[in-house]
């Protein structure tokens, strides 16, 4: 990452010197029109979707999740928006965001955890993979498998999944957004990882408490969680097809990428779901023969 850095460092240092080449922040119109954007597509999702909140979140789970019944969680008869798997994936993935931001205190860091702690988060992404491949060949007739799927399993690899893609995630946008990202680890050993593994294992905990009001906010959380992943990998690939990298010294600024990332997130979910919607005849979840 020191490599790339320098690199970035030289080659905008060489384009300063040329007038002209180095591409500029969008402009105060600029701004505003994206403003507006977001505020169409913003509306016309609140406005044109269903009245109810909880619906509008089962649209959110539908752009990214099978939602099939038996392998997803209820509050009473109400099914949540994402299966478990899912729900643990974009809930950690939001718990994580929040233990690194706001407890960890990591703002601006653009350098991503050493490698051993690299090497644990990939092999939670793998422990998901693995957890999944064997629940789906337990709905294949005759398939072999190594054990009966679980639900607080799938929920747990789940939410190991979310921490560490958030955790790759971050570097990622703290390097494209800001002018000055800090040459810093967002996690710097075992001491921070254990602190959010701990978050991470409250959060389960909650879910798998079934208590009604601790679960509804839980469950309308993960549909938030869809939305603030989709937000953040949409803004970078946002600034960097349009240059806007590295033009930002605080939140206030950064806003209108954020905007523009959000509205392409909303856009994706509306599309998704027309397109599943075209294919299946049914909003509510599953998949034509995964709907055991």
């Amino acid at each position: 990452m020191w490599v790339l850095r320098a690199a970035v460092t030289i080659e905008q240092q060489h384009l300063r010197r040329q007038p002209g080449l180095m591409k500029k922040p969008p402009r105060r119109w600029m701004n505003w029109t994206i403003a507006v954007l977001a505020g169409i597509v913003l509306g016309a999702f609140i406005g044109l979707g269903p009245p109810n909140l909880f619906t509008k979140a089962d649209l959110i789970g539908y752009a990214v999740c099978h939602r099939i019944e038996s392998h997803s969680f209820e509050i009473g008869s109400r099914e949540f928006p994402l299966c478990a798997r899912c729900t643990g994936t974009f809930l950690g993935a939001l718990t994580g965001l929040f233990g690194q931001v706001v407890v960890l205190r990591r703002r601006r860091e653009a350098e991503f955890p050493p490698a051993y702690i690299l090497a644990i988060l990939i092999g939670f992404i793998g422990l998901m993979g693995f957890d999944g491949l064997n629940s789906y060949l337990t709905m294949i007739p005759g398939a072999p498998y190594l054990y009966e799927p679980q639900q607080w399993l799938r929920l747990t690899t789940g939410a190991l999944n979310g921490l560490a893609l958030i955790s790759i995630l971050l570097p990622l946008v703290n390097y494209s957004l800001w002018k000055t990202p800090s040459p810093q680890r967002t996690i710097k050993g075992l001491g921070n990882l254990l602190v959010l593994l701990l978050m991470e294992a409250a959060m389960v905990g909650g879910v798998l408490s079934g208590w009604p009001p601790l679960l509804y906010p839980l469950a309308l959380a993960s549909a938030l969680g869809v939305l603030t992943m989709l937000t953040l990998v949409n803004t970078v690939i946002v600034l960097l097809l349009t240059g806007w990298e590295n033009q930002y010294s605080n939140w206030r600024e950064a806003i209108p990428a954020l905007l523009l990332g959000m509205t392409v997130a909303l856009l994706q979910v509306g599309v998704i779901d027309l397109l599943r919607y075209a294919f299946t005849g049914t909003l509510k979840g599953g998949l034509p023969g995964l709907d055991v």
